[in-house]
């Protein structure tokens, strides 16, 4: 091989984008960023609503990329990379992945505060719907958020979620309980919507 063609890890570029968007792309989780993913998972702010209850140490996060492969199953997690900053910002996905029914739990949290409130939580929504009703063939993603966390439940509006319910008292959040909303998205819904949006 002559010289030139030459190639080593270090010219392999650490981001491979899995799906890629306008302002962010999605990637799979790197291990390099266990520290940032600890901290995201111990912030007081980030962590409200995500219900993170327990302390995270940086040794059991590392420890979870150990166990990633046998995770794939019913999991699928990946970063929101911000493309102009080269950094990931939050991480999204599907949890619970029931593949004889069609339906997954779609999860999603912006671990930087300084990205709220940018449409990226939208963006990454969209993105990930998109992947789960086109690629993976699911026919239902659902998710659950605090009924006073209005940014999430409003981005699942915004895409298209509808309400399938109040579960009264399911969250324990600043000394006392409060109610949560539950919303799904079928793919054939989805599907309409999009074909209503390009008329």
């Amino acid at each position: 091989m002559a010289e030139k063609e030459k190639s080593t890890d270090e010219d392999i570029p650490e981001v491979f984008p899995f799906i890629r968007g306008k302002t962010i792309d999605l990637c799979s989780r790197n291990s390099k960023y266990a520290k940032l993913y600890v901290k995201w998972k111990n912030s007081p702010k980030v962590r409200k609503y995500s219900r993170n209850v327990v302390p995270r140490s940086l040794e059991q996060e590392k420890k979870k990329f150990e166990r990633r492969g046998e995770r794939f199953k019913d999991t699928i997690s990946l970063d929101i990379w911000h493309k102009k900053d080269k950094k990931p910002i939050g991480e999204c996905g599907l949890g619970w992945i029931n593949w004889v029914n069609g339906w997954a739990n779609a999860f999603l949290s912006i671990g930087e505060p300084e990205y709220w409130n940018k449409n990226i939580a939208t963006e990454a929504t969209e993105l990930l719907v998109e992947y789960a009703f086109n690629e993976l063939n699911l026919n239902k993603l659902q998710g659950g958020a605090a009924v006073e966390n209005i940014g999430s439940w409003t981005v699942a509006k915004k895409i298209g979620f509808k309400l399938e319910g109040i579960r009264k008292d399911t969250m324990y959040i600043d000394g006392k309980y409060i109610d949560s909303k539950t919303q799904c998205l079928l793919k054939d819904d989805w599907l309409k919507s999009r074909k209503v949006e390009n008329r």
